[in-house]
């Protein structure tokens, strides 16, 4: 009888040779239902998957899912160690959620890089990366059903990378690691976020770098709760926010108090803009807000254009601002440079001020807070001067979308590399930012 050879076993044997030929054959494509064992591979989408979604589910460790143009109209998980999702073209490439589903990427693996494309619309993030074993559901802080979460039962997720991604106008979080280490957010812009566009939450130690991002025309530019050091915030670009950023404690969430964080190099400006989602009123027109941290190093910094305050240090119920470093910012144009507002119920003690300061409360700040000094102002009854109520904002899917954002290098045919922990940054050798910090990514480009 004769054998019969199916067209697939010959592509199959042809690609062999092939491969023989060339004595490598490191990156084929991926063959749907090929269960051998096989190198890494690429799969792409829609030429060879006709969603991310079925991409994913044939890929492997260390394969790259390579999606090109279009609109993906799906909820992404990635559930699948060391996997480098990525489009071919950051602003072409749409993960859209139209307003109805919850989340846009989770990611619940280990070792995961999500690189140059464009998230948008939806009701909760646009890029989840969490250590949680119900991540997909878009469990977290500020989500509706939310109970406080034990990383103890559920360990955080060791390792990722979020990277020349843009966010916008997502419901919660445009970039969000909760309950995650050992990652590195970078290069991305978020921006029509109704709580903050870059959020790390829950992990002590941390072992995040977040630098290079812009992040504006959020309720929050940036957000770090229960987040601790090793973690370094360097070189963003935070403005046109309602807030500008925000480092603090908060017992909705584990591993309180928070501290040890690295704030070096950033530019945080004009952070009380109208055209952002309405939240966060409460602290409207504030450059940088430490509430109840410890021990976190605020250097180099570029603080200005706050009607409120450019920095403040306060309390989280009874959990004290202490140790906290404030060294060579550059402030200019707030209406006050610093203010110390701590409760009589938990005063801090330890936090310091070096460099010029401007009008600050209380008036005396400058002189009892200086570096390397101790002595801590008398707590209770300081407070900023009434402002007027925070201007009227904007729903989320209905600010602007952002302008078209730099590419990944050569997206579409890099090869990928592996997720490793980020290298210790020094804030001693931060320079401060200029005025015009990635202003050419900027909506506002100035």
């Amino acid at each position: 009888m004769p054998v019969s050879r199916s067209p697939h076993r010959l592509r199959l044997a042809a690609a062999l040779l092939a491969c023989l030929a060339a004595t490598a054959c490191a990156a084929t494509s991926a063959a749907p239902g090929d269960d051998a064992p096989r190198g890494p591979v690429t799969i792409r989408v829609p030429a060879e998957a006709p969603t991310i979604t079925a991409a994913l589910e044939r890929a492997r460790p260390q394969d790259l899912v390579l999606v090109s143009p279009g609109r993906y109209r799906e909820t992404v998980r990635v559930r699948t160690p060391r996997v480098t999702l990525r489009g071919t073209d950051r602003n072409r490439v749409v993960i859209d959620g139209e307003g109805r589903r919850g989340n846009g990427i989770v990611v619940t693996a280990p070792g995961v890089t999500v690189e140059n494309l464009t998230v948008r619309s939806h009701l909760q993030n646009g890029v989840l990366v969490t250590g949680l074993k119900h991540g997909d559901e878009g469990i977290g802080r500020g989500s509706d059903g939310y109970h406080r979460l034990d990383p103890v039962a559920d360990p955080p997720l060791d390792g990722f990378r979020v990277r020349y991604v843009t966010a916008a106008n997502n419901g919660l979080y445009g970039i969000y690691a909760f309950n995650a280490r050992h990652g590195t957010i970078e290069d991305n812009y978020a921006s029509g976020s109704a709580d903050s566009g870059i959020y790390v939450g829950q992990c002590k130690p941390c072992g995040i770098l977040v630098r290079g991002n812009t992040s504006e025309r959020n309720a929050v530019g940036y957000e770090n709760t229960n987040a601790s050091g090793p973690l370094w915030i360097v070189g963003n670009r935070f403005t046109g926010n309602r807030v500008g950023m925000t480092v603090g404690s908060d017992y909705l969430e584990a591993l309180t108090p928070q501290g040890g964080a690295t704030i070096a190099g950033n530019l945080v400006a004009d952070n009380a803009a109208a055209d952002t989602p309405e939240q966060a009123d409460g602290g409207f027109g504030i450059g940088i807000g430490i509430a109840g941290g410890r021990d976190n190093a605020v250097a180099h910094n570029r603080i200005t254009g706050h009607p409120r305050a450019g920095l403040v240090l306060t309390s989280t119920e009874d959990l004290p601002p202490i140790g906290n470093r404030m060294t060579g910012n550059a402030f200019a144009g707030n209406a006050f440079d610093a203010a110390y507002l701590a409760s009589t119920l938990s005063p801090g003690t330890g936090n310091c001020f070096s460099g010029p300061l401007g009008r600050t409360v209380p008036a005396d700040l400058a002189g009892v807070m200086t570096c390397p000094g101790r002595t801590t102002p008398t707590p209770g009854g300081h407070t900023l001067p009434a402002t007027p109520p925070a201007p009227p904002g904007t729903p989320f899917l209905d600010v602007p979308l952002p302008p078209s954002q730099p590419q990944l290098p050569a997206a579409a045919t890099a090869p990928t590399t592996p997720v490793a922990a980020p290298a210790p940054v020094d804030a001693a050798d931060v320079a401060p930012p200029p005025p015009t910090l990635l202003a050419d990514r900027s909506r506002d480009r100035r």
